[in-house]
């Protein structure tokens, strides 16, 4: 059953088996913020297995893209439309969050970007990249990374 994410009360609700789960919970009322500010759009997300093709595309991107495969369980995704723009969002066990931002318009951005929850370390697979530090009211510190996509999905 879907889950409307509430950015005022920030519940841990899906992410409770996460050994960061406040933090997990702040960085994703923090995205469900940046939806309802910038589009209005109103940020839901379900179970791994209920949206289990979102959580397949992230997968098949990552190994495709960059030979990577995330360590960690998915909890809860996330698949919509916003103003010409595919957005994908799982959140995993670790802390972990992965988005994957497709607009469909001939040559529009197309990138994966990650953050890390605060008090988590950064994963193995993911241990190439250079993280970016910002601040947040809702989630502490998020250090986040991204990669451009290059192939048609």
């Amino acid at each position: 059953m879907p889950y409307v994410v509430d950015f005022e009360n920030v519940s841990t609700v899906g992410l409770e088996s996460s050994p960061v789960a406040d933090a997990a919970a702040g960085l994703r009322a923090n995205e469900a913020r940046y939806f309802r500010n910038k589009y209005e759009h109103t940020f839901t997300v379900g179970t791994a297995e209920e949206e289990a093709a979102a959580v397949d595309r992230v997968a098949r991107i990552l190994k495709d893209e960059r030979g990577i495969v995330i360590a960690s369980r998915p909890l809860e995704a996330t698949d919509f439309e916003v103003d010409g723009i595919r957005m994908t969002y799982v959140f995993y066990e670790s802390g972990l969050s992965i988005n994957v931002m497709y607009t469909l318009a001939e040559g529009g951005k197309r990138a994966v970007g990650f953050k890390l929850s605060d008090g988590m370390d950064v994963p193995e697979e993911l241990s190439a990249f250079k993280f970016a530090r910002q601040r947040s009211k809702l989630a502490g510190t998020i250090r986040g990374s991204y990669f451009v996509i290059k192939s048609e999905y």
